[in-house]
């Protein structure tokens, strides 16, 4: 086995690099992440793993952070006096994480290649004078990575996934209680008396209005309503990830009254970004294009999970969601210099 580093994703073939990724996260894509290495908020490196026939069996993105922007990836949860990791490692974006390597790879390789891009982080991290942390890991990446760092495990959050079962919408109300299923063919019939017009189309035909709700839902929250960026960050996206940016919205008349962002990958569908407009409501609007248009669309594009994120639990578990943890694991400067010394 050897590692390496190389400045771009593009300089890995977009079969190789997905052969570990498809499985993994949208927001581990090949496509994904060639679009975030214009972000000018990091530099973007990624660590390499190839075993002696020189195949691609393990990978890492490692960001070297200049500004986040985004606080819930600040790693606040550490200790006051603990010097801040400069260096991300894995998924910069979508709350969800993991190395990637070969599932093919038997547990004593596997083991091996996740030393290796760990060694290559921690490498890459001290070249800046820095360390490195991995945010977001799932439980079974944390299972995984845990044993290679001194400091346990952070949770950071819980994680929604809505199981799919079956072939068709019906498939999954049957898998919910009595009660909820009952709930949901309310929520969806007032909605449906709204008379809104629901169209399914790419992010690319219509990011303008996406952005211009995205930002009133922001403002909603209690954030800054800057419309401009939220439209940049979505034609971004929408450049990048062309017709896999899928959006179902909403239209009263001409203008668009909600959307949702999601995206189909490895069996799941990945949820993104979800806007309303506040005023133009419609009952249940928010639920219905977050959760029963996304699951029909997953289910005909052959989706066995909807992948629903973090925040709002409780709702999310009552449409079936099964919630897991998400824990951020960190190199610290003593683990480095032990691990120095111990070479030397």
């Amino acid at each position: 086995m050897k590692a390496e580093i190389v400045r771009s994703v593009r300089a890995v073939p977009v079969a190789d690099w997905d052969r570990l990724a498809r499985h993994a996260s949208v927001y581990l894509s090949h496509r994904w992440l060639a679009g975030e290495e214009s972000d000018p908020t990091a530099t973007a490196s990624y660590a390499l793993v190839r075993d002696e026939a020189d195949t691609l069996v393990a990978a890492a993105p490692l960001y070297l952070v200049h500004d986040e922007p985004n606080a819930y990836y600040r790693p606040t949860h550490l200790a006051p006096a603990t010097a801040r990791p400069r260096v991300l490692a894995g998924a910069r974006r979508g709350y969800h994480n993991t190395p990637l390597t070969d599932p093919r790879l038997p547990d004593d390789l596997a083991a091996q290649c996740l030393t290796l891009l760990r060694e290559a982080a921690r490498d890459h991290a001290e070249r800046h004078g820095t360390t490195h942390w991995w945010p977001y890991l799932t439980e079974s990446a944390t299972h995984m990575l845990a044993p290679l760092y001194a400091t346990p495990p952070h949770r950071m959050e819980d994680d929604a996934t809505i199981p799919l079962p079956g072939a068709g919408f019906d498939d999954y109300l049957a898998s919910l209680p009595s009660k909820r299923r009952v709930a949901i063919r309310h929520e969806r019939a007032a909605f449906a008396a709204a008379g809104l017009d629901i169209r399914h189309q790419p992010l690319i035909d219509c990011y303008e209005d996406a952005g211009r709700l995205l930002a009133a839902l922001q403002r909603s929250h209690g954030h800054a309503d800057d419309a401009a960026a939220m439209t940049h960050v979505l034609e971004r996206q929408a450049v990048a990830m062309g017709e896999q940016a899928r959006v179902v919205a909403a239209h009263a008349g001409p203008r668009m009254t909600g959307f949702c962002l999601y995206y189909h990958q490895g069996g799941t569908t990945w949820l993104r970004a979800v806007g309303i407009d506040p005023e133009h409501p419609a009952p249940f609007a928010y639920f219905a294009l977050t959760y029963y248009a996304p699951i029909e669309d997953a289910y005909r594009r052959g989706s066995t999970a909807l992948h629903a994120g973090m925040k709002a639990v409780e709702a999310k578990r009552r449409r079936g969601a099964r919630i897991s943890g998400l824990y951020a694991l960190h190199d610290t400067e003593t683990d480095t210099q032990a691990a120095a010394s111990t070479l030397h």
